[in-house]
């Protein structure tokens, strides 16, 4: 078992930008893929970005592509979300996971370890 602390949400006017982190224990997470997921209220939670062992990221959410960008940090455990020109329909609670299969292509119900999640609130 894993741990992931999220951080970086908070409240930002749209147009703005967030960085959000993600720390992650054990010595293993150089071979994770990992992933951002975000849950809007009332909505399901949404798979919006992976990244694999190697590196190679994809985005699941088409609104999302072009604005954010996964990327990760094997010598500090890291994965972060840079998200930019943020858009209102963004605000959600953004959770950081884990798929610990090892140097696997990213599966959505394969990510079993997760994270407290951030709270992301854009403005109008």
């Amino acid at each position: 078992q894993v741990q992931l602390v999220e951080s970086g949400g908070g409240l930002v006017q749209a147009g703005g930008s967030l960085r959000l982190s993600c720390a992650v224990s054990g010595r293993a997470f150089r071979n994770y893929a990992m992933g951002w997921f975000r849950q809007a209220p009332g909505k399901e939670r949404e798979f919006v970005a992976a990244i694999k062992w190697s590196g190679v990221h994809t985005y699941n959410v088409d609104s999302v592509k072009g604005r954010f960008t996964i990327s990760r940090d094997d010598a500090t455990n890291t994965v972060l979300l840079q998200m930019n020109s943020l858009k209102p329909d963004d605000t959600a609670v953004y959770y950081c996971a884990a798929d610990r299969r090892y140097m696997s292509w990213p599966i959505r119900r394969e990510f079993n370890d997760w994270g407290q999640g951030t709270q992301v609130t854009v403005s109008s």
